[in-house]
């Protein structure tokens, strides 16, 4: 194997076992950037050891070993087990090997425990939301600094201070590392998930940049919400991000032209939309019934996407259904983008008249004024009314406020058919 073929593999051994190592040890020592330190330390040993002497046959167990040892001998260092030697200090049976075992014991304890800590600590609502999704696919994901920088599209070195802080806030703030329980767990929870769901969208529809997808980001959330889906089994809200992005995530392949420019729902080739991945959505969803939790927020978007993932056609969409489940939607979960969604079915259902009337409605609301898909989805409407220049007007608004390259171009072109359509009589 040459130099170049171990350190590919050492790279693909450091995305699969990275948050499992960070984990064991923030367990140990309490502190995330540490733990995230020692699990560095055992990757660079690898890097100097493995290519004279090879690959291990279980390269994991490798660094987890390696890993140990140095949070043993940090440990030692900061004598963060002095208390304990004074409670044993009258046994004469202990010995200095005891207490490496006893180390060894701390992290030999339950993984998958240990990974939702880590989940449930990166994503602590007391860190920004950008802090929370940078962190999590530090911790979690196992990118590289430069690697979110270009996912997000922002500065390195932004995205380095917002890890630095997030770290430094974890410490000062001393949150612990756990799981928390009852309500304080709901409202983890809840952070957790939009975190997850935060990386999912901004790979599915970019807000900014030359690309309007980036798969490795959907990729990236997906492997995350199936890694807390298999530690929370039994939380339906899990498995309905998990079946939401499964079944988004299906569309992917369909979504752009071959140049990059978006495609439509209505318009794409739905016999490239992905039936695993699909399937695997839709079994969560049944899964959701049984467990009783199919009115979550996450388990209601999940139902409305599987609406389109059912349909074999545009045409044969139920639309009725989709927007019945965006009005218990915008109960459960009240936003005015949801109501902007909800329009958008009932103008499938009723109408464009009936879908305009509920859009105008939204056209004070704060949180929308500098939305592009509110002019949008306005312009959508008003073009299917025949009133072409007015439409072109919404359109044009849009491409000003939109900040992906792919989208804008998208929305002057509609802009420009309308305007085109306006004068033909």
């Amino acid at each position: 194997m040459t130099a170049t073929d171990i350190h590919r593999t050492i790279d693909a051994v450091w995305r699969i076992e990275s948050a499992r190592l960070i984990a064991g040890l923030a367990r140990m020592v309490r502190d995330v950037g540490l733990a995230e330190e020692l699990a560095q330390d055992a990757l660079v040993a690898a890097l100097e050891r493995w290519p004279e002497s090879g690959i291990p046959d279980n390269p994991g167990a490798w660094l987890m070993t390696a890993a140990k040892h140095r949070a043993i001998d940090q440990l030692r260092r900061k004598k963060l087990i002095e208390r304990k030697h004074e409670v044993l200090a009258h046994e004469p049976e202990f010995e200095a090997t005891d207490e490496r075992l006893e180390l060894e014991h701390m992290l030999d304890d339950d993984i998958g425990d240990d990974l939702l800590r880590l989940i449930f600590t990166a994503c602590h609502p007391v860190l920004s939301a950008e802090a929370r999704a940078a962190l999590t696919l530090r911790l979690l994901g196992g990118l590289t600094t430069d690697e979110i920088a270009r996912a997000f599209l922002v500065p390195e070195p932004t995205v380095a201070q917002r890890i630095v802080r997030a770290k430094r806030t974890l410490t000062e703030k001393q949150i612990p590392f756990e799981v928390p329980r009852g309500e304080e767990r709901d409202e983890r929870l809840a952070s957790v998930l939009e975190v997850i769901y935060l990386i999912f969208n901004e790979g599915y529809t970019a807000t900014s940049g030359e690309d309007w997808i980036r798969p490795e980001l959907c990729n990236e959330a997906m492997r995350l919400g199936r890694v807390l889906a298999g530690l929370a089994p039994q939380e339906p809200e899990v498995l309905g991000l998990l079946a939401l992005m499964e079944i988004q995530a299906s569309r992917l392949h369909a979504r752009t032209k071959p140049d990059g420019e978006p495609i439509l729902l209505p318009d794409q080739d739905r016999s490239r939309w992905d039936p695993l991945l699909i399937r695997r959505g839709l079994s969560a969803l049944e899964h959701i019934d049984k467990l009783g939790g199919a009115n979550g927020p996450y388990a209601l978007q999940a139902a409305i996407a599987a609406c389109h993932a059912r349909a074999r056609t545009a045409a044969a969409t139920d639309w009725n259904r989709i927007a019945a489940l965006y009005a218990v939607l915008a109960n459960v979960l009240p936003s005015p983008v949801v109501e902007l969604n909800r329009a958008v079915a009932v103008a499938m259902a009723a109408g464009p008249a009936a879908g305009l009337a509920l859009v105008d409605a939204l056209a004070d609301e704060p949180q929308l004024r500098s939305y592009h898909l509110l002019p949008s989805v306005r312009g959508d409407l008003l073009s299917r009314l025949q009133r072409h220049d007015e439409a072109r007007g919404e359109f044009e608004r849009a491409a000003a406020l939109a900040r992906n390259a792919r989208e804008r171009h998208f929305l002057e072109q509609r802009a420009a058919a309308c305007a085109e359509a306006a004068r033909t009589p």
